[in-house]
C-alpha cells in the first residue's frame, strides 16, 4: 500500500497587522488583558483593497508548497480546502484555487469542520493515496475570520484573524509520512461555537474589511475545558495507535487557539513547551489555517528534520477534533 508523505509546505497571511493596542480603540479591552488571557499580541486582517480573499490567500500558500515540493499544479490529482469562510456559498474555495493554479487534472472540494478542517482534509487525501486513487494532493487551510466577527464582542474579536497554509502530499512506496489520522465530532455541543445571522458594523480602523451576513458566537469558558480535554485525548489516541511514547514526539503542532489551551495540553502530555510550536502571538487564531501556517514556519526554520515524529492536533466548531501523527519526509 502506498504511503502519504508531506513533501512541501507553504503559508500566506494578509499585509495588515492589527495589534492589541489597535483593538483598544475598538472595544473595551487592553493589551495586558489580551496578552494574559490569550497570548496574542497581534494578528493579520485582510482587506478588499488587496488580493486577500480566502481563495487568493490559499492560492499563495499553495504556490509556495508546490515550489518546495518541486511539482507543477498539473501534477495534482486532488485539492481539499478546509474553511468556514469561503469567498462564496458556492462554488467551493477549492475550485477557485484549482482555477488560479491551473491545476486542471485535479478534483477539488471544501471541508467544513471548523478549526479541524485542515486535519479532516489531510485525512481525506491520506485515505485516497492509500487506496491508490491519488498520487499528488494539495491540502489547504484558509480563512478570513475577520469577515464574520462581531467587533463589539471583546470575547471573540481579540482572538480571530486571517491567513492560509498548505501542504503537498505525495504517494511514495517508502515507509513513513502520515502514519495515522484520527477524527472525532460531537454535534450535541454545536452551540458552544457557531455562526449567527446578522453582520457586524466595521470599525473605522478596519475600513476595507469584507463583511459577511453572519457573525461568530462563542461560549468561551465551556469551550476552553472541552478543548483541553479533547485535544489531550486525541493526542493520546495517535500515540497509542502508533505504539509511540511522549519521548518519541520531536514536535507538537497544535491548533493556535489560545496559549493557555496549548500550555494545558502540553502539560497533560508531559511535553516541554520547547517542543511545542506556537505562533499565536503573531497571528491569533486563524482556524483551519493555523496548523499549516505553524507547520510551514517550523519547517522553514529548521525545527523539523527528516524522520522526526510530528504530532498535529486540532479542535473546532461542530464540535470537531482531530489528530495526525506524521513521520517527517522533507
Amino acid at each position: 500500500m502506498p504511503n502519504a508523505h508531506i513533501i512541501g509546505t507553504g503559508s500566506s497571511v494578509p499585509k495588515r497587522v492589527l495589534t492589541n493596542k489597535d483593538i483598544e480603540s475598538i472595544v473595551d479591552t487592553t493589551d495586558k488583558w489580551i496578552t494574559r488571557r490569550t497570548g496574542i499580541k497581534e494578528r493579520r486582517i485582510s482587506s478588499k483593497n488587496e488580493d486577500e480573499n480566502t481563495s487568493e490567500l490559499g492560492t499563495q500558500a499553495s504556490l509556495k508548497a508546490l515550489e518546495m515540493a518541486g511539482i507543477t499544479p498539473e501534477s495534482l490529482d486532488m485539492i481539499v480546502v478546509g474553511t468556514v469562510t469561503p469567498d462564496r456559498q458556492f462554488p467551493a474555495a477549492a475550485c477557485m484555487i484549482q482555477t488560479a493554479l491551473n491545476a486542471n487534472n485535479a478534483y477539488a472540494y471544501d471541508v467544513s469542520a471548523g478549526c479541524s478542517g485542515f486535519l479532516y482534509g489531510l485525512s481525506a487525501v491520506t485515505d485516497a493515496i492509500h487506496l491508490g486513487k491519488c498520487k499528488n494532493a494539495l491540502v489547504v487551510g484558509a480563512e478570513r475570520l475577520s469577515s464574520i466577527l462581531d467587533w463589539t464582542d471583546r470575547g471573540t474579536c481579540v482572538l480571530l484573524a486571517d491567513g492560509a497554509g498548505a501542504v503537498v502530499v505525495g504517494s511514495k512506496s517508502k515507509k513513513g509520512g502520515v502514519l495515522s489520522t484520527h477524527l472525532r465530532s460531537d454535534g450535541s455541543l454545536w452551540d458552544l461555537l457557531y455562526a449567527s445571522y446578522g453582520a457586524s458594523s466595521v470599525p473605522d480602523i478596519l475600513q476595507g474589511l469584507d463583511v459577511k451576513p453572519f457573525h461568530l458566537k462563542m461560549e468561551g469558558n465551556r469551550l476552553f475545558k472541552r478543548a483541553v480535554e479533547n485535544l489531550s485525548s486525541i493526542a493520546e489516541e495517535a500515540l497509542n495507535h502508533n505504539n509511540l511514547s511522549r519521548e518519541d514526539i520531536a514536535l507538537l503542532v497544535p491548533h493556535q487557539a489560545n496559549i493557555r489551551i496549548i500550555q494545558a495540553v502540553a502539560k497533560n502530555l508531559s511535553l516541554p513547551m520547547e517542543q511545542v510550536v506556537t505562533n499565536v502571538q503573531k497571528y491569533g487564531n486563524t482556524s483551519s489555517a493555523s496548523i499549516p501556517i505553524a507547520l510551514d514556519e517550523a519547517n522553514r526554520q529548521g525545527r523539523i528534520v527528516k524522520d522526526d515524529h510530528v504530532l498535529l492536533i486540532a479542535f473546532g466548531a461542530g464540535l470537531t477534533w482531530a489528530s495526525s501523527m506524521v513521520q517527517w519526509s522533507i
